[in-house]
Formats: C-alpha cells, sequence, structure tokens
C-alpha cells in the first residue's frame, strides 16, 4: 500500500489496533487482533469512506448489542476537546469510525445519538453524522442545533451550522435546505458575527451554498446582516459566502461587496507566455486595466481558464487575482503566473486553453495557450 494517498491510506490495520485498543482500555472484551485482521482483509481495493464503513462494521460486531450500551463505550474514549487550532484531521482522523457508528446504527436512539453527535463534534466532527438525523427526526434535531448554535464550544457551535449546510461536499445534499433554507437561515443568525474563524468559515460557506439555489434570498441575507451587525467578523462571513455569485458576475453581489464601475473598465496589452507549455510548467498573465470614467472605482478582478476536457470541450474555472481601487483614469499593470499542475480534483488534456481577464464579473479581454500533454 506504499502508493496509496490522502487519508484513506490511514485507514488500514493500524489505525484498527489503535482505535480497537482504546476501545479495549474501556471494554476489555473488545477483540483487538481480531479487528485488526478483519479491516486489514476488507479494506484492499477500497475508498475513504468504504475504508471508514469496514472499521465501523467491525466495531459494531464486537461492541454490547444495546446501542445506547455500545455508543457510551465509544464516547468514553474520545479524549479532550480539540482547541481552535488543532484540526480534525490532523489531531482525532482515527475517530471517524466512531462518528460512523452513530450515522449507521443510531436513527432509532434519536436523543442518545445526537447527545454522542456532540460529544463527537468537540473531539472530531458531526457533520456527516447528524444528516441522516436531519432527514428521519428533524424536528427534535433542529431543536437540538438551535440550542448548539449557542453553545459556548466553537467546536458544536460550528457542527450547528456545518451539518444543516445544504451541500456539504461529500455528504448527502439536504434536499429539504436546497428548497427551503429559511430554517437554516434561522440557525445561522446567531453566528453572523462569531469570534471564532472556525465558525465563520463555516457560516460563510453555509450561506455561500444557499446562494447557488436561491440567490436573492441569499443576497438579501447578506444585506441585512451588514446593516443589522456592522462588525469585521459579519462584514468576512458576507464576502466569503458570496464567491460564487462573484465569481458568476452577479452585479448585485458584487456591489454589496463594495464593487463599482465595471463597465468603466478597460483592459488592455492581455499576454499569456509562452504560447504553448506542457503539462507541470506555467503560464505568465500580463495585462493593464484603465478606469475611464471620471471617479473613482473599486473593481474585483479575476482570471477564468477554460480547461480542455476529454471530449474536447472547455470547461471555465474562475481564479481570484486581486481587488483595485482606481481614480479616475488611473491605470494599473497586473501579473500573474499560473501553475498547470495536476492535482486529485483536475486532470489536464491537450488543446487550446483561453483565459479570460474579468472587471466585476464582466470579461474584459481573452487570449489564449496551447498545452501539450
Amino acid at each position: 500500500m506504499a502508493s496509496e494517498y490522502g487519508l484513506k491510506r490511514h485507514f488500514n490495520g493500524e489505525a484498527a489496533r489503535l482505535l480497537g485498543g482504546m476501545v479495549h482500555a474501556v471494554h476489555p472484551a473488545f477483540d483487538v487482533e481480531g479487528y485488526a485482521a478483519e479491516v486489514e482483509q476488507r479494506i484492499p481495493g477500497k475508498e475513504l469512506k468504504d475504508r471508514v464503513l469496514v472499521l465501523t462494521e467491525g466495531l459494531r460486531t464486537r461492541l454490547p448489542e444495546d446501542y445506547p450500551t455500545a455508543v457510551a463505550v465509544l464516547v468514553s474514549i474520545l479524549g479532550k476537546e480539540l482547541a481552535e487550532d488543532e484540526g480534525m484531521f490532523n489531531t482525532s482522523w482515527f475517530l471517524m469510525p466512531v462518528a460512523r457508528f452513530v450515522e449507521e446504527y443510531g436513527q432509532g436512539h434519536p436523543e442518545v445519538s445526537l447527545d454522542a453527535i456532540e460529544e463527537i463534534t468537540r473531539r472530531h466532527t458531526g457533520e456527516y453524522a447528524i444528516r441522516p438525523f436531519v432527514e428521519a427526526h428533524p424536528a427534535v434535531t433542529m431543536e437540538r442545533v438551535a440550542r448548539w448554535a449557542h453553545s459556548p464550544s466553537h467546536n458544536v457551535r460550528r457542527l450547528a451550522s456545518e451539518g444543516i449546510r445544504p451541500r456539504l461536499p461529500w455528504a448527502r445534499t439536504l434536499d429539504v435546505f436546497v428548497k427551503d433554507p429559511r430554517p437554516v437561515l434561522e440557525i445561522l443568525e446567531p453566528l453572523r458575527s462569531d469570534p471564532s474563524e472556525y465558525v465563520r468559515k463555516s457560516v460563510a460557506n453555509n450561506l455561500n451554498d444557499i446562494s447557488k439555489d436561491t440567490p436573492d434570498l441569499a443576497l438579501a441575507t447578506a444585506l441585512r446582516w451588514l446593516e443589522e451587525s456592522p462588525t469585521p467578523e459579519t462584514t468576512w462571513i458576507v464576502k466569503h459566502a458570496l464567491r460564487t455569485l462573484v465569481k458568476k458576475g452577479d452585479q448585485q453581489a458584487l456591489a454589496v461587496l463594495g464593487a463599482s464601475g465595471g463597465e468603466f473598465v478597460q483592459v488592455s496589452g492581455l499576454s499569456v507566455t509562452p504560447a504553448e507549455v506542457a503539462v507541470g510548467d506555467t503560464v505568465a498573465i500580463g495585462f493593464t486595466v484603465e478606469n475611464t470614467d471620471d471617479r473613482a472605482h473599486s473593481v474585483t478582478v479575476d482570471y477564468v481558464v477554460h480547461h480542455v476536457r476529454k471530449n474536447g470541450r472547455s470547461i471555465p474555472k474562475v481564479f481570484k487575482l486581486t481587488t483595485l481601487e482606481l481614480t479616475a483614469g488611473e491605470r494599473r499593470t497586473v501579473h500573474k503566473t499560473h501553475a498547470l499542475k495536476e492535482v486529485q480534483t483536475r486532470r489536464y488534456y491537450a488543446g487550446e486553453h483561453a483565459v479570460d481577464i474579468q472587471v466585476n464579473g464582466l470579461v474584459k479581454a481573452t487570449e489564449r495557450f496551447g498545452l501539450r500533454t
């Protein structure tokens, strides 16, 4: 398994020994070596979530049949709460099967499970475990989430937001909140100026999710928050929450963030060099922006790379570049290097790639370069 990468590589027999040893310390009947051997046998060829499920199923067959008793054993091994700067995937990644245990087996005991999720999220995260409870037990779950939003624990407050995001990555979509996100927004109200950066990131991501399906409601909420809560924390949340609308060139979202005058700004001299590169190389992007108006304007400048796909079609990807405060008639030169390195979420294909320069979401200039693989 030396060639494996990412978080999944950690979920193996050694992870089972680590987790099983912790369980054995409080529940001596737990067979650690049998658990590790089963996990090692079943994980080959599986990706992260399926590997975690293997560890979870091994816990279920070796813990007491009574769910409340079994989950009490798991809660007892959790340890101390994570501080603000302790990342769950660095510090407590091995607890992922514990959260999955509640997600898979706890539906018959919602109150016990929600208690466990609250304790788990203090040391890891409950953002995935809670989602089936939102669907199966909406009243009791949302009442608990509303209480979590006022918790003294930043980890629990963060769960109040993250667990009910309509489009949480790598999780089931909460269609009920895609259609009507108002219950989510009610939960976010007391968090709109939270002192914790960890919480604020979640609130911004949640409102960004909402903006993808109900942009008018997201914009109205952002405007109201800025008016009612004029704090740096709320301003930060709104700026990051509107990023998808800004990338789409939504003029109202840009105006909310103070951008103006995109129609008066011209882009000239756009160059993308060299004209042809290989995967792994970089291109240099350069151009000049000019405010042709007789008033000053704040403009958001982005660039868009149209990536060629396997079928020959192109898909645009917006990259943040800079925000400029331009006085009347001012010209400014902008430079940027762009790396064409493959990552897990992007593969490159040969062909002509277009680069657009956007000012306040309006395409002002386009140039092209060739990519060879």
